[in-house]
């Protein structure tokens, strides 16, 4: 948990300010997954790869057969642990997918993590993906090869020199609207509009 007096951006998302210079995350939207006092770690959520879904189940010897899928790309989640899948979706309660109890650590799969504030879970284990191949599994899914990740007090830095604006998420921006408008859907959920960032980034 977040120090006293410390901000907790869990199940939020980070909006990249127009003088962001880091190549990795200009023009990103990142949804948060954790952010403790211990550092912070989330997804990029607008930089699709040129990886279908389809194209990673054959990688690990699956066949996806849920056509709503199969064509979805893989996202590009962030510079850290790129080899590595990570798979944000809506909790799948009750059982995991073998039709055990949920792991111990909150989560629908054997390496789940329930994020708070929110109806949203990450999971990084293969039965998520064992379980989509065969048609069940969370209906509604984000996957991405790597994730961002911030240490102890780097994130509130950033935002301090007004690298990041945040916002509380709205799972629809991920799910719902094309990768292309995402970034300007999440300002519109501060009720701004990337012209009037523009305006205000020189005087940051």
């Amino acid at each position: 948990m977040p120090a006293a007096g410390a901000i907790d951006l869990t199940n939020q998302f980070l909006i990249a300010m127009p003088g962001m210079d880091d190549e990795n995350f200009a023009g990103a939207v990142i949804y948060l997954c954790e952010h403790t006092d211990k550092g912070a770690l989330g997804l990029v959520i607008n930089r699709p790869s040129d990886i279908t879904l389809k194209n990673l189940f054959e990688k690990v010897d699956l066949s996806l057969e849920r056509d709503d899928l199969a064509t979805q790309p893989v996202y590009i989640g962030g510079p850290v642990q790129t080899e590595r899948g990570f798979v944000l979706h809506e909790r799948v309660e009750g059982e995991a997918a073998d039709g055990e109890k949920a792991s111990a650590g909150g989560g629908s799969y054997s390496s789940s993590m329930r994020i708070a504030g929110g109806a949203l879970e990450m999971t990084t284990s293969k039965d998520v993906l064992e379980a989509m191949a065969h048609g069940a599994g969370p209906k509604r899914v984000f996957v991405t090869l790597g994730y961002s990740g911030w240490s102890a007090g780097q994130l509130e830095d950033e935002i301090g020199r007004n690298g990041w604006i945040t916002v509380s998420a709205e799972p629809s921006v991920i799910f719902d609207t094309p990768t292309e408008r995402r970034y300007d859907k999440a300002l519109s959920l501060l009720g701004i509009d990337r012209g009037m960032l523009s305006s205000e980034a020189g005087h940051a």
